[in-house]
């Protein structure tokens, strides 16, 4: 033995040098702990904050049932899940083979196990919480099945094949499936789970014979493949029921091949799967594998024969060859229960033959209709109300208004109206006046639907600031818009007593410089005024001043979540609201008001509707109205009427429709959150109407369900359709018209209601031309308030539905709009009015059944050019069979149709003899209201109109209107905009002189037929 040479003999090996282990500092652990606090705390403060929004809204039973019902299915998802996945791995590794022969793959499977043993309790942990946290994620986002379930209502009605409960199909079924799919999932990944254990530890192996499983593997496999087959027997048994609520036919439902192929063959396989579950046990006992894959290819067979090939042979040569008389039955039970899920197995349907010729007088019976005939359209009229009633840039109004009814003078009249909401565009920047200053619109502005000034302007029963008219004024009902579709995302409001006023409230009148400003003093949000909630808010919105401002004061209120159909869905989650929100007058509060529905795509036989699709239309198509959700649904119901009010942001939920199961289901759900609606004033009453949505979703299945009879409704052969919208311009995709709401008395009603309408022509396949004859006409009465509290209408829902589809000669939309293009006069006084630049704007294209036949609507408004016009009503059209008027008033409209005299009362029969001038471009111009002198027998000069002879002072206005067009262009050219303006007002002034030549012309063409 040597020392080597560089040690001495008996020497102890030098050791290399090693510095001793560093210590970790306390940074990283603190800076981990503090980033964990950090992210905690955020997360508790959004949910904080929700608490607080809830609770002050009086809706925390909401949030709190909702997530204590997420959490409880995430809670048993997981510790199912991650329980099974558990203990399938931890059995596959407590019951490795001790001792495995060797071999190459195991040598492989060793180094495996030597790399994963040192992470293998975190892995046989891990695994299962991972999975687990999957599993409570996807099983939590079914919370609505769960509560529907364990609060089921019966429905009182049966389906036609199982005679079980609807509930069932409704509730119990969607929630069962659920349960069973996450089940099987459960098998089958604590399954995989349990095999890759026992492969890696050697209870699964490859050998030269074959494969190789322990004992402990095959009793495992075993257990786990009859508990997935048992669970696929119960799936196989629940499809049974699945074929009535199934839309994969050409009918919605169980058919004759599902009744007498399907079903049969599905209880088979559900006792096969049970059967070959039981072999599977008996292999696990005996130790044998034979029984259970012998029975398992059975059982793929049985069901690639039976569930596939057997349907399949019926379907083709049983049903096929003698469709209508196999499927008539099943055929049937889809009409009733389609009608019966939307609401359509209670409409009146009345024959209706079309009178085409129109008689003197025809319109007698008909005053409380024609009296109320909307010229104003709440689709054009925006931009009228912007530049004459917003007063300031930081005021706006949506781009569609509504249209409801006020009583006027002892006289329900119909009314477009809107609230002045805050436009947070023309608020000056910065934080203080963004969410401090500017926090709320201002003021209600109305005007009447079936009139207008005689210079073609909205006539207003409700404008000004401050609000003034015939609705009321600041004494009767309060005007400040806190909550609307428009306001700011938040704002920060209230004061302590005696506390300077910040808020911008209003200009202090019309004409003033100077603001008005005021205090929130309702209760609209939770409260800012300690720091700990300032500091959660700043959180929430990401805002540093809202911590710090001094704005911000003890008493301070923060309103968010201010559009009232995103409060709605908030508190309401369970119901699918309608796109047209609308505001009221309702007991000196600007309410507004929200439809909400009830669905459901599991009614059984019902057919299967995708509400975006059903409520696209020509506004939808634009962009200025949304359509619903892209839903499928086979079941609806206008369940709850909601309210917002515009000040406080108060909701409150009312329950309908009280019979309707599934709202009952969700009022055990949530027993405090619904009102009876006997708990409705009778003002509220009075301006609740039929639900659009709703009546488009009708309409679009009426439209082939008016059939109830089972051949005509298998050939098709009278289905009807939605017509296009017949107003779009060239060019412009076609959709369908859009439902209009009018005050209107049908055939069969004593007097006149608030309606909801729209036409119907026959259906014609996809790509054809469309034949615009009108088939239909269906009226949903919209009228709920009897002038009681709480008390509904009997006649409210109603939906009557004219069939005038034995005729082929009645006028439908698309041809009411030819005739009026077609027209030589109309024509040539619609060239008129495109004259300088203007733009003829048509408006909505009324249907009416009066006079014994169908009457068409339109008004036609002009705008002029310049960024400051807005369309006025300069004329309106009316057709009645071929016969085509077209006059400045309805009133005079009609008289031409109906020879003379129509016998109509209008709303705008004061405005005869009035002449319309043209639009003023700026905002609270003066227009003057003359009217025409009688001729004489001196002719005047064409600059004093209506005086000489019509079709001399026609001539000489088009003359000096033409000089006039060209002297502008001469100017415009010259860059010398002064002489063009002035070219421009005797260009107008010529048109009108033309324009009114042309109405004294047809007046005398018409005198000398008569």
């Amino acid at each position: 033995m040597t020392s080597g040479p560089d040690r001495p003999f008996g020497s102890r090996p030098s050791q290399p040098y090693s510095s001793p282990p560093r210590r970790r500092g306390p940074l990283v652990p603190t800076l981990i702990v503090l980033g964990l606090l950090v992210v905690g705390f955020v997360y508790f403060s959004q949910v904080y904050a929700d608490v607080l929004w809830y609770n002050q809204l009086g809706f925390l039973e909401v949030f709190v049932t909702e997530n204590l019902s997420r959490i409880g299915l995430f809670v048993a998802a997981f510790l199912i899940m991650g329980a099974s996945v558990y203990f399938s791995l931890r059995i596959a590794y407590r019951s490795r083979p001790i001792y495995a022969p060797d071999s190459s793959v195991q040598d492989n499977l060793n180094r495996y196990q030597a790399q994963l043993e040192p992470i293998r309790r975190l892995l046989m942990i891990g695994i299962p919480v991972v999975l687990g946290a999957f599993a409570g994620t996807a099983a939590s986002s079914q919370w609505e099945r769960m509560l529907l379930f364990f609060n089921s209502e019966p429905f009182g009605e049966t389906d036609p094949e199982f005679g079980l409960d609807i509930g069932f199909y409704v509730f119990t079924l969607p929630f069962l499936s659920f349960l069973l799919g996450f089940l099987v999932s459960v098998i089958v990944i604590s399954g995989i789970a349990g095999v890759l254990t026992h492969y890696l530890y050697g209870g699964i192996r490859l050998e030269e014979k074959g494969l190789f499983t322990s004992k402990a593997a095959r009793t495992h496999i075993a257990v786990l493949a009859a508990l997935f087959l048992i669970l696929q027997g119960v799936n196989y048994w629940l499809d049974r029921y699945s074929t009535v609520i199934s839309s994969d036919g050409k009918w919605a439902g169980a058919l004759y091949t599902d009744v007498n192929a399907v079903i049969p063959t599905k209880a088979i396989l559900a006792a096969a799967a049970i059967i070959v579950a039981v072999l599977f046990i008996i292999s696990a006992v005996i130790g044998r594998w034979r029984l259970p894959v012998i029975g398992t290819a059975m059982l793929v067979i049985t069901a690639i024969l039976a569930g596939g090939v057997y349907p399949w042979v019926i379907q083709r040569f049983q049903v096929v060859p003698s469709e209508f008389s196999r499927e008539e039955p099943f055929i049937e039970r889809n009409i009733e229960m389609t009608r019966a899920a939307y609401g359509l197995d209670q409409v009146q349907v009345n024959d209706y033959g079309v009178e085409e010729v129109p008689q003197e007088g025809a319109l007698n019976e008909d005053g409380e209709t024609t009296a109320n005939i909307r010229l104003l359209d709440p689709n054009l009229v925006s931009d009228a109300f912007s530049q004459l009633q917003q007063f300031r840039q930081y005021y706006q109004f949506p781009e569609i208004l509504n249209v409801d009814r006020y009583e006027i003078d002892g006289e329900i009249e119909d009314t477009v109206i809107a609230v002045r909401e805050l436009n947070t565009a023309g608020v000056p920047d910065g934080w203080i006046n963004e969410h401090v200053y500017y926090t709320h619109g201002y003021g209600v502005v109305a005007a009447a639907g079936s009139t207008v000034e005689p210079d073609g302007r909205p006539e207003f029963i409700q404008s000004g600031i401050p609000t003034t008219g015939l609705l009321g004024d600041e004494s009767t009902f309060e005007p400040r818009i806190y909550f609307g579709e428009e306001s700011p995302e938040y704002s920060i409001v209230g004061a302590p007593e005696g506390a300077t006023p910040l808020e911008i409230d209003r200009p202090q009148t019309e004409e003033s410089d100077q603001e008005a400003r005021s205090t929130f003093r309702g209760d609209g949000g939770p409260q800012v005024g300690n720091f700990f909630n300032r500091l959660v808010y700043a959180l929430k919105f990401q805002s540093t001043d809202l911590l710090l401002s001094d704005q911000v004061t003890s008493e301070s209120q923060i309103l968010y979540d201010r559009d009232p159909v995103e409060r709605v869905e908030k508190v309401a989650p369970y119901l699918t609201l309608d796109s047209n929100t609308y505001p009221a007058i309702v007991d000196g509060r600007v309410k507004w008001i929200i439809e909400g529905y009830t669905t459901t795509s599991d009614y059984p036989y019902s057919t299967q509707q995708e509400l975006q699709s059903a409520t696209v239309d020509s506004l939808t198509a634009e962009g200025v109205a949304t359509a619903l959700p892209a839903e499928q649904v086979n079941y609806i119901r206008n369940a709850v009427k909601a309210t917002v009010d515009a000040y406080d942001g108060s909701v409150d939920l009312y329950a309908w429709d009280d019979q309707d199961p599934i709202l009952k289901a969700w009022q055990k759900v949530y027993p405090t959150s619904l009102q009876p609606y006997s708990e409705m004033s009778a003002d509220l009453m009075a301006h609740v109407r039929y639900p659009e949505d709703l009546f488009k979703v009708q309409r679009e299945l009426l439209a082939r369900y008016h059939v109830t009879e089972t051949q005509p409704f298998y050939s098709n052969n009278q289905a009807w359709a939605v017509p296009v919208d017949p107003t779009l311009e060239e060019g412009e995709q076609d959709v369908k018209q859009p439902p209009f709401y009018l005050s209107l008395q049908m055939p069969d009603q004593e007097s006149a209601s608030f309606s909801l309408t729209t036409p119907f022509i026959p259906f014609v396949p996809e790509g054809q031309e469309p034949r615009n004859i009108l088939y239909g006409f269906l009226a949903a009465d919209g009228d709920a308030g009897t002038g009681e509290p709480g008390v509904k209408a009997e006649t409210y829902g109603t939906l009557r539905l004219l069939d005038s589809s034995g005729q082929d000669s009645a006028v439908g939309p698309g041809q009411a709009a030819n005739l009026f293009n077609s027209d030589t006069e109309v024509s040539q006084e619609l060239n008129l009015l495109r004259q300088g630049a203007s733009e003829v704007i048509s408006g909505n294209l009324l249907t009416l059944p009066i006079g014994g036949g169908i009457a068409y609507v339109q008004p036609v408004y002009v705008q002029s050019s310049g960024d400051s016009s807005f369309p006025v009503l300069r004329r309106v059209l009316v057709s009645f069979g071929d016969q085509v008027g077209f006059a400045p008033t309805l009133d005079e409209a009609l008289d031409q149709v109906f020879q003379g005299d129509s016998g109509a009362v209008t709303g705008d029969s004061e405005n005869v003899g009035e002449t319309p001038d043209l639009p003023a471009p700026l905002v609270g111009s003066d227009s003057g209201n003359e009217s025409p002198e009688e001729p004489t027998e001196e002719p005047t000069t064409p600059a004093e109109p209506g005086t000489g002879d019509p079709a001399a002072d026609l001539r000489a206005a088009l003359e000096e209107a033409n000089a006039a067009i060209q002297e502008g262009q001469t100017a415009l050219a010259e860059g010398d905009f002064a002489a063009y303006g002035e070219a421009q007002e005797r260009l107008d002034q010529a048109l009108q002189r033309a324009l009114d030549a042309e109405t004294r012309l047809s007046e005398a063409s018409g005198g000398a037929t008569e």
